[in-house]
């Protein structure tokens, strides 16, 4: 039996109800796709581009405050990017990388703001107010299982196109499948069989990634709001005011890491498959 300051209120569930999917807007119309998570990945898209026109227009040596934080993300987040990819990759693997991992944290934040996945519709108990929402008119893309899934499935596009230009089919295969070491003889022939079978568990990790990365992103950042949904129903409305508000900066920190882990992982992932056996090139010249 909780005591009486823990017990759930009439308005507030002690068991958390975040719906894990997005709703339609339009049910009954042809535009019947755009739903709630998909309204706010355009309004965060266009912030984003907003921000971006505001920073790099009139550019000055002196830098304005718009300019002086853009500069300064850019060039932060190209550092790390190269340093994973290197300097011959970072070009063209930086655009899309920095606007993920800029996308991802805002869309994470985005779900933190005051009346996002809170104000919507449900069951009624009076004059603008409902015990519970069951309908959220705001959503935060990386809580859609749908969204979190684009993401990673066009991370995946392009690992496999830049990862095709750089080494080709027939390198990556024998990247995948090739035998490392140089050995020759009843061992080369033993090292041939396992890297043969390392390159099948290989393959079955890349059609997984899409996989793994969008469930990452999706069950930590959906995961978040339900401690806060479940935080929110204690104490009463003084409690559900500051019960909640420590998990606050903990979420703040877990948007940061998440949006870091999937940047991360889609670099390092075509770091791996397009990187070249250097010292394997050297032994063939000698």
């Amino acid at each position: 039996m909780l005591p009486s300051f823990l017990q759930p209120t009439s308005f507030s569930p002690l068991l958390a109800n975040v719906p894990s999917y997005a709703s339609e807007f339009f049910k009954e119309s042809n535009l019947n796709f755009i739903t709630t998570s998909l309204f706010v990945a355009a309004i965060i898209t266009g912030l984003l581009l907003w921000f971006a026109r505001k920073a790099t227009t009139n550019m000055t040596l002196i830098p304005h405050k718009a300019q002086n934080l853009f500069e300064f993300i850019v060039e932060f987040l190209y550092g790390q990017i190269e340093g994973i990819v290197g300097a011959k990759l970072a070009p063209k693997v930086f655009p899309l990388l920095a606007t993920i991992f800029i996308y991802i944290l805002v869309s994470n934040w985005f779900g933190l703001l005051p009346g996002v996945g809170t104000i919507g519709w449900g069951e009624g108990t009076g004059t603008l107010s409902v015990k519970e929402v069951h309908i959220a008119l705001l959503r935060p893309p990386t809580t859609d299982l749908n969204a979190a899934f684009g993401l990673a499935a066009a991370m995946f596009i392009v690992w496999l196109y830049i990862t095709i230009k750089e080494v080709g089919v027939w390198g990556f295969i024998v990247h995948t499948f090739g035998p490392k070491g140089g050995l020759k003889g009843i061992m080369g022939a033993m090292v041939a069989a396992v890297f043969l079978f390392v390159g099948v568990i290989e393959i079955f990790s890349i059609v997984f990634r899409p996989i793994t990365l969008s469930f990452r992103l999706y069950g930590n950042i959906i995961a978040g709001e339900n401690v806060l949904h479940t935080m929110s129903g204690m104490g009463g409305f003084i409690g559900s005011v500051l019960a909640p508000f420590p998990f606050y900066f903990m979420e703040l920190l877990v948007g940061l890491l998440q949006a870091i882990v999937f940047t991360l992982l889609s670099a390092v992932y075509i770091q791996l498959s397009t990187s070249h056996d250097d010292h394997g090139h050297e032994e063939a010249h000698h």
